[in-house]
């Protein structure tokens, strides 16, 4: 089961409380873990089964280790359940720290100063390889320090069926277009309605990012949280006045997107913005069902999406490791690699060899283009895991009638 890309883990270092006890496979009490020779990497789970993340990263180990074997990647899998308090445990001694960690935040991590730079790490035709704005949202301070794995936006699916059904042309590309398709599926009746919008508890910043983004808003203004901002109301606003019109789902504000989701692949709503994943569910869930993609909507109509990136982020600890995590992880991301590992998790690939490697892969085909215009949640900002929870608490209160720039008043508030 693919995990909640998303999901932000922002603050895994700073979380406080009694420490649990390590995985029963953790290469903590393993002899000789401190070699310069002995990579010890803790990853998560995005898929299950023969096939899922585990095989895919024992494979390329084998491989690797077959290639440098004066090298040895003692790899532990967590979910993405416990890993918050795997790393949390294995950061209270430098013994059990992992020497390569795959989680999404870093920030915090960098912050305190516990990370080789990114330059440290993979070569320079590695880095030059990554996407720009993946780039950037992986660096603090002007310094990269993480390493994308691999990108999330979203983009506009659409039902094609049920735009003909409701003589719609073509997808719209302003909110007052994606309104006026939205009333007009919603108007076929049976069951059908026109706009997932969900608002819930799940994960209500990731649909309000899509709109105040496309309000030319933002979360941030350099060090600065700002939720309370005009641009920012005024996708708020928009989202209220959909609400308003009828044309979304029966009660968005306690609908979580795994249920939208759902419900477009059934057939029974006309747009929702959806992530990479979604294609290989619909492949394996409804094969039939006629659908095509498009730009996110916008108040202008110039394309803007939500971004998102897990890591790859090494500890320095006592620097002895860097030329051994270096060839790894310059093997890792070497095109065919990591092209492949990108392909079977069904994400986007944030290198520019890799998106050429994978230019007919559906999911690159459909996503590759929103890439360069992404923009990102300020994970680097330590105040903004606590505006995204409010985000989540509150933001489906608009939907029940509560006033927009009240809600970002309050989500304003907390972050004070």
């Amino acid at each position: 089961m693919k995990r909640p890309f998303h999901r932000v883990l922002a603050g895994v270092a700073m979380v406080t409380g009694v420490a649990l006890a390590l995985s029963s496979c953790g290469f903590g009490s393993k002899s000789g873990a401190d070699s310069a020779t002995t990579i010890n990497f803790l990853a998560p789970a995005y898929s299950d089964g023969a096939t899922g993340t585990k095989a895919l990263w024992d494979g390329i180990i084998a491989e690797f280790q077959k290639q440098n074997p004066g090298i040895t990647v003692n790899l532990q899998m967590e979910s993405w359940n416990s890993i918050n308090d795997v790393v949390r445990t294995k950061l209270q001694s430098q013994s059990t720290t992992p020497d390569i960690l795959n989680i999404d935040a870093y920030a915090s991590f960098a912050g305190d100063g516990l990370l080789y730079p990114a330059a440290d790490i993979v070569s320079a035709p590695v880095l030059a390889d990554i996407q720009p704005a993946f780039a950037q949202n992986a660096s603090l301070n002007g310094a990269q320090y993480a390493l994308p794995l691999f990108a999330s936006t979203r983009t506009l699916f659409y039902n094609t069926e049920l735009f003909e059904k409701a003589g719609i042309t073509r997808p719209p590309k302003t909110w007052a277009e994606l309104t006026d398709a939205a009333k007009k599926i919603q108007a076929l009746g049976g069951g059908v309605s026109g706009y997932g919008l969900p608002l819930g508890s799940e994960e209500a910043q990731g649909e309000t990012s899509i709109w105040t983004f496309g309000a030319g808003g933002s979360w941030a203004d350099g060090d600065r949280i700002t939720v309370d901002t005009p641009e920012n109301l005024e996708g708020v606003r928009a989202m209220r006045e959909l609400i308003d019109t009828g044309a979304t789902q029966p009660n968005p504000g306690a609908t979580d997107r795994k249920d939208v989701i759902n419900a477009f692949i059934q057939g029974k709503i006309g747009m929702i913005e959806a992530l990479p994943p979604t294609i290989g569910q619909i492949a394996a869930k409804n094969p039939g069902l006629r659908y095509a993609t498009a730009p996110s909507p916008t108040k202008t109509g110039n394309p803007v999406t939500l971004g998102v990136a897990d890591h790859l982020m090494a500890f320095k600890k006592d620097g002895a490791k860097a030329e051994s995590i270096r060839k790894f992880l310059d093997y890792f991301y070497s095109a065919a690699v990591y092209a492949d590992f990108v392909k079977h998790e069904g994400f986007i690939p944030v290198t520019h060899s890799a998106a050429t490697a994978l230019a007919e892969d559906p999911v690159t085909k459909a996503f590759a283009a929103t890439l360069p215009v992404a923009r990102f949640y300020p994970s680097n900002n330590p105040k903004w895991a606590v505006a995204q929870g409010v985000i989540r608490q509150q933001m489906g209160t608009i939907a029940q009638g509560a006033d927009p720039a009240q809600v970002l008043q309050r989500v304003q508030e907390a972050t004070k």
